[in-house]
């Protein structure tokens, strides 16, 4: 399977290159890595919720129009790890007022819906994007977005149980419908495909 996110992030390039290569500082925007530590010779171990992987760092371009490139390939032989193995690339484009920060990924699942996976990882672009642009901490994005969620949750179930059928219904899918507030990390505001 090959996933495409991108993002546009109005910071300094050497802002976002620090933010997602530096281990402590990805792993506090990710969604998918709960930890990340540097090993010897570009190489890395990863973990969420207790399950483990190991990555190599295949190489890092700096591009004549100050662009870069970072590529690694990445697996995990444990069983419940949601991928087996894979390999991809982010690439740091410097665009008008900011950076187009991207990645193109293929990856064996075991367990893993491709769509689940595009959205955590489009998800967590848009938790970076929120850090660098705004100086809202990820811990403070993470917050917000779950107090959000379980009020379109109380909305919805408050609706299903007071309203007749069909209003009940139109809630439910305003929900669904209505965009997250500015300051809450939405997936939707990525790309899916190149532009």
């Amino acid at each position: 399977m090959r996933l495409y996110v991108e993002t546009r992030i109005r910071a300094n390039l050497e802002d976002v290159w620090r933010a997602t290569q530096d281990p402590a500082r990805h792993q506090r925007w990710d969604l998918r890595f709960g930890r990340i530590d540097h090993l010897r010779r570009g190489r890395f171990r990863y973990s969420t919720l207790g399950i483990s992987g190991v990555g190599v760092s295949t190489g890092d371009r700096h591009g004549l129009d100050g662009g870069r490139t970072s590529a690694l390939r990445f697996g995990s032989s444990h069983p419940l790890s949601p991928i087996r193995s894979g390999s991809g690339y982010w690439r740091y484009i410097p665009a008008a007022g900011g950076v187009r920060f991207l990645t193109s990924y293929g990856y064996r699942p075991r367990v893993l819906p491709r769509r689940l996976m595009w959205w955590a990882t489009a998800w967590s672009f848009d938790r970076l994007r929120l850090w660098l642009e705004t100086g809202r901490t990820p811990e403070r994005s993470l917050r917000q977005a779950l107090a959000e969620t379980a009020a379109r949750g109380a909305a919805a179930g408050l609706a299903v149980w007071t309203l007749p059928p069909v209003a009940a219904v139109a809630v439910f899918a305003a929900v669904l419908a209505v965009p997250p507030l500015p300051g809450t990390p939405a997936a939707r505001r990525c790309l899916r495909r190149p532009p």
